[in-house]
Order: structure tokens, then C-alpha cells, then sequence
């Protein structure tokens, strides 16, 4: 199989070249960065592309978004991502794109050559492989979207503000309301968020993690 590897780590880049051409494929282009992905893609024609989540020149989600873009432009191309942790931005996006091939692993708990290589094998003949972890997290993701969902307009108004870190008296003059019907709503939004009471008397805070999508009652990213 010709495979392409895109990850910023030179031992690691290095030792996937190795592995894989010891396991009898061709890397075809082993790249330290996205710059010339798309050209190499064209010129080397891979069937399988290995890329890192974090790739320069900041680090963040370049690699993810340069998955996302190669199977746009190339249907069918399988893709594995590596990485240490889940993208959720752009994960759900690149599952569900339907263009082909899929794995998902993340670094710390590929614990096993063997594994990996089965994993590599799995995916070139069509398959989507996922880290049980990302499957997690996207799932939380999406509960915690569905939540929000269940949100009234206004609700979500008076939840934006409390993000905003307003006090209810605020809220209730932005939104030209009682404070007695701010007092209502936050009720309302704690009660279709689960955000049960407790002693710390924090669910302000984590209803507001929630709205910026950050929600510290799931899984961590």
C-alpha cells in the first residue's frame, strides 16, 4: 500500500517510515508539515494518509483541517489521524464526511505495534477505525449539544449573559424583564442542563462552560 505520512515529530515520523516499510508498504512522502500536502497528494497519489493533529505553524488543528480538505478534494481517500488528544471541532465533521476510509488513534494508547498495523490494514481495506476515547468524547459532545438544544430562545439569551458573567439584576435590566423572571429562567436552564444543586453553589460557572463548550461534567479534551 502507498501511504503518505504528515507529522511534525522527526522520531515519530521516522519510525512510522520505518514500521510501515518494514510491514511491506511504500511511503511514498514523509512530511514534516501541511505546507506542501496537497501538492504531494496530487503528485505521489497515496492510498492511505497519516496525519498529526497538531501541525505547524501553530500547533492547533492544522492537520485535522488538512484531512478534512484532502478528502474533499480527493473522494475515497482512507485518512488515519494521530494524535494525543480529540479535536472535537473538526472530529464529528470528518466522521461524518462519508468520503472513504477512516481511523481515529490517539498516541498514549496505541500500545501495540501489532495493533497499529492492524489498524493501518483495517482502514486500507475500507474500514473506520476509532480509539474507543474518541468515541467518548464525541458522544459527550453531542449530549451536551442536545442539551443545549432544549433551550428556549430566551433561555439561551439569559445563559449567554450569565456567561458574560452578569448578576441576575443585569440580565434582568439587559433583557427588560423581572428579576423574579430571570430568577425563572435560570431555574429552567439548570434543570434541562442537569445541573444539579450541590454545596459549591458552582452551577453558574459550569452552565457557563457549557454555552462556551466547555462542559466540565463530560469527558475532558
Amino acid at each position: 500500500m502507498r501511504v503518505l505520512i504528515c507529522e511534525d515529530s522527526v522520531l515519530l515520523r521516522e519510525g512510522l517510515v520505518r514500521l510501515l516499510a518494514d510491514d511491506g508498504h511504500e511511503v511514498v512522502a514523509a512530511l514534516p508539515d501541511a505546507t506542501g500536502l496537497a501538492a504531494a497528494v496530487a503528485e505521489t497519489t497515496p492510498e492511505l494518509c497519516i496525519l498529526d493533529v497538531r501541525l505547524p505553524p501553530t500547533w492547533t488543528d492544522e492537520g485535522i483541517r488538512a484531512a478534512i480538505a484532502l478528502r474533499q478534494r480527493h473522494p475515497g481517500l482512507a485518512v488515519l489521524v494521530l494524535s494525543q488528544y480529540v479535536e472535537e471541532r473538526y472530529a464529528s465533521d470528518l466522521i461524518a464526511d462519508g468520503q472513504g476510509a477512516l481511523g481515529y488513534l490517539l498516541k498514549d494508547r496505541v500500545a501495540d505495534v501489532a495493533d497499529f498495523l492492524a489498524a493501518v490494514a483495517s482502514i486500507a481495506g475500507g474500514a473506520t477505525v476509532l480509539d474507543p476515547e474518541v468515541v467518548a468524547q464525541l458522544l459527550t459532545r453531542r449530549r451536551r449539544d442536545e442539551r443545549l438544544q432544549s433551550l428556549t430562545e430566551r433561555e439561551r439569551s439569559v445563559l449567554a449573559l450569565i456567561a458574560e458573567g452578569r448578576s441576575n439584576q443585569a440580565i434582568a435590566n439587559a433583557l427588560f424583564v423581572s428579576e423574579a423572571s430571570v430568577e425563572k429562567y435560570i431555574t429552567a436552564i439548570f434543570t434541562k442542563l442537569g445541573l444539579e444543586q450541590d454545596e459549591t453553589g458552582n452551577r453558574r460557572v459550569i452552565a457557563a462552560l457549557v454555552h462556551l463548550g466547555h462542559d466540565t461534567t463530560g469527558a475532558t479534551s
